[in-house]
């Protein structure tokens, strides 16, 4: 019997029993107030009134009033910028100690604030979903494992008195001392910058390990145990780590990635979603009985929601001035909403880019539906990733076959436009991609009524073609975003888009 394993197991139950979950409804004004008060002798704080805010008996309605959207580029050049030079107290008090760099899936990087705050706040959120454990019942043994974090190099780089990196790579330099113990592939390892060469030395190193539980972006991941697996010469995953239980997705939507997941698995494990994004910890999964994420409510960020439509949104994707947000407590189930947060970072109405869905109102459980940017609406066609998702998984089933990866573009045609579409898979390629597009056409006319009458005007035609899941992965390494939080993207603007079409023609 792992005794020291049960020891820590009774311990997380016993805790997950007395962890007071607040009510949202009364948590989030509080968020509010807290943040106001923290932030309003900055110059941000100044600039926007948050006194007077304070002083409002509607402090959400004044502060709705008061203070603009903002996006990334709009906060980067009004204000984080001169955060990012050095100085300090300008939308947070004090100055960070760290700046993520977004990888995202445009091509400029971005240079986002970590405060002491929001590493606190990542500490607590990461805290509370190892505490929800408790909910799926593993067997003792596997807490005496260790937990494989695939991220971003720790390898942190000195700009103007900080330091600089991906999240992931922030988060496993400021891993607590607790928890170093039970960390894999550790600081040596986790250094390297060249993606392949640690890929290659986690698979050298994987006979060595007892590994419980993998965290990282589904896509580099099993990019990851197919290394190890070849390596090693195994058939599957559970052959070298027979205790491995848990995988922590995160960043992206889980489902395309599922089927191809599972194949290098011996046995099923238990897959828990999370929302970690470069500006905070935003949701977990905390139950068993869903694959929905909790919103941390009482966490330091506050949360507001913005109906996806497209009179919602500017042509250049950014929120309309006037939209209108919504609080946690005006939320519908059922419906996409474009993510609004303020954190303890001095992000203040910030559109993190993403869309949510709520799954569970009373519980604020959500689902990551997918990005702004890849909202396709060239013609009127308004198609969600979560739209797009959704349709492949039902050509999946018809077709029996696994689509890891796609992408896709409103292509003009003479005066016309036609979407074309690029699936990445191994057992697809010799599929018929003219009756795949066909059939692709019938299944989002039926999903989507404004997709059904762009297909009457505008939009003349849908291609589909298919291409090896690696070109994908290639594409990345060649735009230098391999591993970490890199996500492929869904959705390319024009110029994008022709040069992923030129590399796709430069491939043997």
């Amino acid at each position: 019997m792992a005794i020291i394993g049960e020891i820590i197991k009774k311990a997380i139950e016993l805790s997950n029993n007395i962890t007071d979950t607040p009510d949202p409804l009364s948590a989030q004004p509080k968020v509010l107030l807290e943040l106001l008060n923290k932030a309003k002798d900055t110059s941000f704080g100044k600039a926007l009134k948050f006194a007077e805010i304070l002083s409002n008996k509607d402090p959400h309605r004044s502060f709705a009033s008061q203070v603009p959207y903002y996006d990334y580029d709009r906060i980067y050049s009004e204000w984080w910028k001169d955060v990012y030079k050095g100085e300090g107290n300008i939308t947070w008090h004090g100055k960070p100690d760290f700046f993520a760099l977004s990888s995202g899936t445009t091509s400029t990087t971005k240079y986002i604030p970590v405060t002491d705050d929001m590493l606190i706040s990542m500490r607590n959120a990461g805290i509370r979903q190892l505490l929800s454990i408790a909910e799926f019942d593993l067997p003792s043994s596997f807490f005496e494992t260790e937990i494989l974090m695939l991220g971003s190099s720790t390898d942190l780089k000195e700009v103007n008195g900080h330091l600089e990196g991906e999240i992931s790579g922030i988060g496993a330099y400021n891993i607590p001392f607790w928890l170093r113990r039970f960390y894999k592939p550790g600081t040596k390892i986790s250094s390297i910058n060249d993606w392949d060469e640690r890929i290659r030395q986690i698979a050298i190193k994987a006979p060595e390990w007892d590994i419980g539980g993998l965290s990282g972006m589904p896509s580099w991941i099993e990019l990851m145990l197919k290394k190890v697996i070849e390596h090693n010469g195994l058939k599957n995953i559970h052959e070298i780590w027979p205790n491995l239980e848990v995988y922590t997705s995160g960043g992206v939507n889980f489902e395309p990635y599922r089927k191809s997941f599972e194949k290098i698995l011996g046995r099923p494990i238990i897959i828990l979603d999370t929302y970690l994004a470069s500006e905070g910890y935003i949701a977990t999964q905390l139950r068993k009985d869903t694959d929905a994420m909790t919103l941390l409510t009482n966490n330091g960020i506050y949360f507001e929601f913005v109906p996806l439509t497209h009179e919602n949104l500017n042509d250049d994707g950014t929120i309309a001035e006037k939209a209108e947000a919504l609080t946690i407590a005006e939320i519908e189930e059922g419906v996409d909403y474009i993510l609004l947060i303020s954190t303890v970072s001095g992000a203040w109405r910030y559109m993190i880019g993403d869309t949510v869905r709520f799954t569970d109102k009373e519980k604020v459980e959500i689902k990551l539906t997918g990005r702004t940017k890849y909202f396709l609406n060239v013609v009127g066609s308004q198609l969600s990733e979560y739209q797009m998702i959704k349709a492949i998984e039902e050509l999946e089933e018809k077709n029996n076959i696994n689509i890891q990866e796609f992408t896709v573009s409103a292509v003009r045609k003479g005066e016309d436009y036609i979407h074309r579409w690029y699936f990445g898979c191994k057992d697809c390629l010799n599929i018929d991609k003219t009756d795949i597009a066909k059939q692709l056409d019938k299944i989002l006319q039926n999903k989507n009524k404004n997709y059904k009458v762009a297909r009457t005007k505008a939009l003349k035609d849908l291609e589909v073609n298919i291409i090896p899941d690696k070109t994908f992965y290639d594409w990345a390494e060649a735009k230098n975003k391999k591993g970490g939080q890199t996500k492929v993207p869904k959705v390319m603007k024009e110029e994008e888009f022709n040069g992923w079409e030129d590399f796709v023609n430069s491939q043997p």
